[in-house]
């Protein structure tokens, strides 16, 4: 089995031709990634941005690696302790800005864990200092801060990784590989969904709680906290892990799960940006419980038919809306909670979460046909796992696999349903060349959203 992958420059473009699946690589010339890219025998100095939960398991995975956590930076003090314990040699910092400034060369590189509002500066401003960038998804909080970081990774010529960690998995490469060479003919629909947290993405039970008055933590710097977006007087309630569910801080399920479930079909199938989106949402009214996300979702998204494919349509399930059980498939077999239909001329896939975890082919005699000995050649490079991706591409000059140019575009798709869901019941068409609706100028407003005085993302 390889264990290296190839360069890349930007985003991998995968084209079918002839009925199978080819693989091509835009390879990157030496000396891409600078002067300052760490050599293939060297460690690469490493520092986690917001490490009290996601990020610290990202920071896990990096040392895990035998890479070296030379800096930890985090708005709350307390929150982020058991890490800052763990790494004791580690320099400690409350503003990115400040450990960007004084760790300068002593750091190749960052990991952003801290909430979807403040990724795009802090992984903007780590760029402009010539570091590579590891970004939780989704990779911004706005379409606009999508494009912005996308153009920064080329201009400052980095090495960057969206945190969909499944996309480094070896199912999500089966599933592709199964795509291309056709085993359930031209995929046309696909069903995706996640059932997973519903207490903490609506939080509706909680609305009317936000105007009581709450003393900030003596540990949290919740100034720092709210970061670019309008400030709104702290509440324990959004205050950590809670703000996925709070839309001025977080993108709901849909922002949360999207780039980990659709990542194979989007993928396998290149489905760029989509000519329309169209939102229904279960009890709920986006004017009295906008600040929150809905109990349940149903975004459907229709792709233009793209190379030798025809036109997809994608429906997202959230909430108390479920992936529907599709009429054909057995009665014994379970639809996934968390997880993807994908629905071809010929057959279908059902794959759960995290790089198609648990993927297979309906109906058996699909299956059969598609595995063991007669499994379709591999086309794309295995690799170890997603943080070993992303450390390696540093070390030896190539692009990660999902680097900017490839989760920028797959964040998009996501937040245009978080604006979608603001508007139940209407169908927004996207025109992706000028990032704006063609007939809605109210759904325009999310697209930009305007940040507070101070920041900036120039």
């Amino acid at each position: 089995m390889k264990t290296s992958p190839a360069p890349i420059l930007n985003r991998r473009r995968f084209l079918r031709r002839a009925g199978a699946g080819v693989v091509l690589f835009q390879l990157a010339p030496p000396g891409l990634f600078g002067a300052d890219g760490a050599s293939p025998n060297e460690r690469v100095n490493v520092a986690g941005i917001g490490v009290g939960s996601q990020g610290g398991s990202d920071i896990d995975a990096v040392a895990g690696e035998g890479h070296n956590i030379v800096a930890l930076c985090d708005v709350d003090e307390g929150y982020a302790g058991k890490k800052f314990a763990q790494y004791p040699n580690a320099k400690r910092f409350k503003d990115f800005r400040v450990m960007l400034e004084k760790m300068g060369k002593d750091l190749d590189a960052v990991v952003i864990g801290t909430p979807d509002h403040t990724h795009a500066v802090i992984a903007l401003e780590a760029m402009k200092h010539g570091k590579h960038v590891y970004c939780e998804k989704p990779l911004a909080h706005s379409v606009h801060e999508v494009r912005a970081l996308t153009a920064a990774a080329r201009k400052h010529k980095v090495v960057t990784q969206l945190g969909n960690q499944g996309h480094s998995s070896g199912t999500i490469r089966r599933l592709c590989e199964w795509v291309w060479a056709g085993a359930v003919g031209q995929v046309h629909t696909v069903h995706a969904g996640c059932d997973a947290f519903k207490e903490v993405y609506c939080q509706l039970r909680n609305l009317d709680k936000l105007g009581q008055s709450y003393e900030v933590p003596k540990s949290l710097d919740y100034d720092l906290w709210i970061g670019p977006v309008p400030f709104r007087p702290y509440t324990p309630f959004w205050v950590h892990w809670n703000w996925r569910g709070w839309l001025p801080f977080g993108t709901g399920t849909v922002g949360d799960w999207f780039c980990h479930v659709i990542d194979p079909s989007f993928w396998a199938l290149d489905l760029g940006a989509p000519a329309t989106v169209l939102a229904e949402v279960t009890e709920y009214d986006p004017v009295k419980h906008g600040l929150t996300y809905p109990p349940g979702t149903q975004i459907t998204f229709e792709f233009p038919a793209k190379g030798q494919r025809g036109p997809v349509k994608l429906v997202w399930h959230d909430g108390k809306t479920t992936i529907p059980k599709p009429a054909d498939m057995p009665a014994e077999d379970k639809v996934p909670g968390t997880g993807a239909i994908l629905f071809g001329d010929k057959g279908m896939i059902v794959h759960g979460s995290h790089g198609a975890g648990g993927c297979r082919l309906l109906p058996d005699s699909v299956m059969d046909q598609y595995s063991g000995k007669n499994t379709p050649p591999e086309k794309i490079t295995r690799v170890k796992n997603h943080a070993w991706d992303w450390l390696d591409a540093i070390r030896s000059g190539r692009q990660a696999g999902s680097n900017f140019g490839y989760g920028g575009p797959l964040t998009q798709v996501a937040l245009l349903g978080a604006i979608a869901i603001r508007f139940p019941g209407q169908t927004l068409r996207w025109d992706d060349a000028n990032a704006r609706f063609t007939n809605h100028e109210a759904a325009n407003a999310h697209v930009h959203p305007p940040y507070r005085d101070g920041w900036s993302l120039s």
